[in-house]
């Protein structure tokens, strides 16, 4: 196609899509959104992008979760002798804790009595574990996500046949909505066997990329690469990251960056702490992609500018950088960008309303930018949710919503050759799509319950539109 046929094909687009979202109900545009191929998912924790009704379907079934047994704490005995030993202080008193046989039968006869056998609970109680480990209730905000919901799932996402099969099921609800390049946060070490015992590491990445091998993977035509991340404010995390540098460097198939995650308001992981040892890691091996956590804090700081001094080249969530008028000169045009999480974000409670979200700014600036679902399970969303927010929230143009899936992709941490190629494919499937939709070829059906469930979450007043 020439030059002048694409401009000529993007300018009517452009229009048609104007008039379009002048006229969509909620429905049409949410159709119209999951239909739209979209490029990748640069921030993606694969531990919390687990549906609740996933994490329950792999812990009760054995035949695919490696032959282990899980139990969930169902009730309080206030048992004599609970300490440190289990689970550390004050966790012993969080319900839907979930642990495999082999810690069960370490515990005492009271202890145990709290728990049941998952494939045993009742519907109020298997209700409540679904409910525990996403954000369902008004009063629910970042202290629940950030101190509970790792805490029940506690020792699910340490089976590396829970985790492959989470991934499995990402891959393909992402292939549904037209999602193309996966890059997630995965670990591998401290994985345990049923018996107790610890894989190690190599043994645990070997079942994430056997499940990526597998057909039903491959089906989904969904490309996945891994980040691995550094918890940042823990007190080994330097030799956290050193241990990190020479795993990811012998297994550059697999992994391609590095992460720093970890809440930013506890000071013992601020970004500079990091400098020294990135420095003398650099010296040691060639070059791996920094992709880390910054801004994601309620304060003015500059932790978005000493986290580029760190080598980053993108940020994750970078709110406050809107605070800081020297980093967001530096950040116009490339080559840094930010990873949006606007239903994150929201819920946890780091932006009043989408319309107090930069993400418009940035957009608007030349800052790249590129929309992402965070730990979309325990939000219960999807990247068409993103994509509707951002459409309806910030009145987004056909330019302005494509340069979304462009940006993730030429920002991906993907060989040069490989990302080139995904470049490739997403204009060639954005060009047939839109083709489609000028010649009105294209068939935006999709499942109802589920448009309507987030539209009526997001939307009640526009719920009854249709």
């Amino acid at each position: 196609m020439s030059l002048g046929v694409q401009v000529a094909k993007a300018d009517e687009m452009d229009k048609w899509f104007r008039d379009f979202k002048q006229t969509a109900s909620p429905t049409q545009l949410y159709a119209f959104l999951w239909a739209l191929p979209k490029g990748g998912d640069l921030h993606n924790h694969l531990s919390g992008a687990g549906y609740s009704e996933w994490w329950y379907d792999i812990a009760t079934d054995q035949t695919r979760n490696g032959g282990y047994q899980y139990y969930t704490k169902v009730k309080i005995n206030q048992c004599l002798g609970y300490g440190a030993n289990e689970y550390g202080a004050g966790r012993q008193l969080l319900l839907f804790k979930t642990i495999q046989a082999s810690t069960y039968r370490g515990l005492t006869r009271c202890q145990q009595q709290e728990y049941k056998k998952m494939e045993a609970l009742s519907e109020d109680e298997k209700q409540g574990f679904l409910n525990s480990i996403r954000l369902d209730k008004d009063y629910e905000g970042r202290n629940e996500f950030f101190e509970a919901h790792w805490s029940r799932l506690n020792e699910l996402p340490a089976n590396p046949h829970v985790i492959a099969y989470i991934l499995l099921k990402n891959m393909q609800a992402f292939g549904n909505e037209g999602l193309q390049y996966l890059e997630t946060q995965v670990g591998v070490r401290g994985k345990l066997k049923a018996d107790g015992s610890r894989y190690t590491p190599e043994e645990a990445l070997a079942i994430l990329t056997t499940m990526l091998d597998s057909e039903e993977a491959q089906a989904t035509g969904v490309t996945v690469k891994f980040q691995y991340t550094v918890l940042r404010f823990a007190p080994s995390a330097e030799d956290d990251l050193r241990w990190v540098y020479g795993f990811i460097d012998r297994h550059r198939d697999s992994y391609v960056g590095i992460n720093f995650a970890g809440r930013e308001d506890n000071d013992k992981g601020y970004p500079l702490r990091f400098l020294p040892v990135l420095r003398e890691l650099r010296n040691q091996y060639p070059a791996i992609p920094l992709a880390i956590h910054a801004g994601e804090v309620d304060e003015p700081n500059r932790h978005v500018r000493d986290t580029l001094l760190l080598g980053a080249q993108r940020i994750g969530h970078g709110l406050n950088t809107i605070t800081d008028p020297d980093t967001l000169l530096l950040m116009r045009h490339g080559p840094y960008l930010i990873e949006i999480n606007l239903i994150s974000n929201h819920l946890l409670e780091y932006t009043e309303d989408y319309s107090n979200h930069p993400f418009g700014e940035y957009l608007r600036t030349d800052i790249p930018v590129a929309l992402s679902t965070d730990d979309r399970g325990m939000w219960d969303s999807t990247m068409t949710d993103e994509y509707y927010i951002a459409v309806n929230e910030f009145n987004l143009s056909w330019q302005e919503l494509i340069s979304l899936g462009e940006n993730s992709l030429k920002h991906s941490f993907l060989p040069e050759t490989d990302k080139q190629q995904a470049l490739a494919t997403y204009r060639q499937r954005l060009a047939e799509f839109t083709r489609a939709i000028i010649n009105n070829h294209t068939d935006m059906a999709t499942d109802m319950p589920a448009k309507r469930q987030f539209i009526c979450r997001y939307q009640p007043d526009l719920c009854h539109q249709g």
